[in-house]
């Protein structure tokens, strides 16, 4: 977020134009600084594998790293002080675009888990009838392996053994899931390509 500023001009004694730039509002440096402290703060709840993905600054990768090892300390709230003051010193909408995929993604984590749990449970219970209407629905589905799955699931339950199928059928129904997700996760990127195909033709 590169500080603007608005510009004024006056004439030197030679007549030429010469231009200076406005001091910028105070107040709203202040809100700029908030927003980046926020910003800063929610890099800092991310995992390192997310930041990374971030692609930020060296300088700032390394204190946003530093951040999420602290606990909430007047030295973490420094810390993060420091980071929104660099971030202040650069275009922040890469960042911005690349925490918005990051948001995306685990939106469809979530989803896709809750999803799964409830094939899952719907499978043990229902048997069959369910296994139909499941691949109905998601119809790239292993049938065998599904009822195989669900089957010894079911057994696992009766005998009151512990669940080792039952997590088996949710990691199988996660992966199933996940694919679907990548899809739409594609499918998003496709349209958002074609209507700034359409913004560019219509400027």
């Amino acid at each position: 977020m590169n500080e603007e500023h608005d510009y004024e001009y006056e004439y030197d004694e030679n007549g030429e134009v010469v231009y200076y730039a406005v001091r910028p509002n105070k107040t709203q440096i202040k809100k700029e600084m908030a927003t980046l402290f926020a910003l800063s703060e929610e890099l800092s709840a991310l995992s390192a594998v997310q930041i990374k993905s971030l692609e930020l600054p060296e300088i700032i990768d390394k204190a946003v790293i530093e951040a999420t090892k602290m606990s909430h300390t007047g030295a973490r709230k420094r810390l993060l002080k420091y980071i929104a003051g660099h971030l202040h010193k650069i275009d922040i909408d890469p960042i911005l675009e690349r925490l918005a995929r990051i948001k995306n993604t685990s939106v469809h984590a979530v989803r896709e888990h809750h999803i799964a749990e409830h094939w899952r449970d719907k499978l043990i219970a229902e048997g069959n009838e369910a296994l139909t209407e499941f691949l109905y629905e998601y119809d790239h589905a292993d049938r065998q392996q599904l009822r195989q799955l669900m089957r010894n699931a079911q057994k696992e339950a009766e005998l009151a053994k512990p669940p080792k199928s039952s997590r088996l059928l949710y990691q199988y129904l996660k992966s199933l899931l996940q694919i679907e997700g990548e899809e739409e996760l594609e499918f998003d990127d496709e349209l958002e390509f074609e209507d700034e195909i359409d913004e560019d033709e219509e400027e």
